[in-house]
């Protein structure tokens, strides 16, 4: 069956692949549910130690597809439609114990945006653009945007980037904290790549750990994140990754890490 987002999975590394090139890969109904069938079926694999999400074509992802929102008959339907299956698939890759990077050329806007700033790391070709784009036509944000941007870059700009679609290219989108590093375009693939492997090899357990402890920090006092980190660090230092990661410190030696 022919699907809108492709996944491949080797070496330890789950390679998502928006697929709806000649639509700049916006997202319609279909591609929400391939999304949330192929988020999914990555979480439930236990061979997936590091994503990498891109998307085919010369832009990463246009955001809803606009042209088939315009003739939709019952649009307030169809978005509830969407969101029903593309809300879950986010989640369920921000959920993940394996980090997420984002590998972005082109264009990232609205929804798209979305998935950028729901990544773990990202790297950015040179000449890529960021913009939320919504209220241009009138709609408000969704694709977890308008959750992660003000974690990301603060509310002011948050609402600047919501109210005013102010484009940032993506030396900007570096400063203001939504990209992790910006690439030559001609090295975008080989660096998301390099990126992706490396993270595969690493403790995909404590990774998971880590980055739920920082999300979490925004929204609990101090004396309950302590709390939280006590209970994470004493529940990872059970595991094989934990006893390699020790005994390789000791050993001056690099670990080999292989709990999933």
């Amino acid at each position: 069956m022919a699907s809108t987002v492709a996944l491949s999975v080797g070496d330890g590394v789950a390679r998502v692949t928006l697929d709806r090139p000649d639509a700049a890969n916006a997202i319609n109904l279909e591609l929400a549910e391939d999304l949330l069938r192929v988020a999914t079926e990555v979480a439930a694999r236990d061979d997936v130690r590091a994503v990498l999400l891109r998307g085919s074509g010369a832009r990463f992802c246009a955001g809803g597809d606009v042209k088939a929102f315009a003739i939709e008959p019952d649009l307030p339907a169809h978005l509830r439609a969407v969101t029903a299956a593309l809300h879950p698939a986010i989640a369920a890759l921000v959920e993940l114990d394996a980090p997420v990077v984002a590998a972005v050329q082109g264009s990232a806007a609205g929804a798209g945006l979305g998935l950028v700033a729901a990544a773990d790391l990202v790297v950015a070709a040179a000449s890529a653009r960021f913009v939320m784009a919504y209220t241009g036509i009138g709609l408000s944000p969704d694709g977890s945007s308008s959750w992660f941007l003000p974690r990301l870059v603060g509310h002011r700009r948050a609402v600047e980037l919501t109210l005013t679609n102010r484009v940032l290219d993506a030396g900007e989108a570096r400063d203001w904290g939504i990209v992790t590093t910006v690439v030559p375009d001609d090295d975008l693939e080989h660096e998301a790549e390099q990126l992706a492997r490396t993270l595969s090899v690493g403790p995909t357990r404590a990774y998971g750990g880590a980055t739920r402890l920082l999300r979490e920090s925004v929204r609990s006092s101090l004396r309950d994140h302590l709390a939280l980190e006590t209970e994470t660090i004493a529940a990872l230092a059970a595991t094989d990754d934990a006893r390699e990661g020790l005994a390789a410190f000791v050993e001056k030696r690099k670990p080999k890490f292989h709990a999933t």
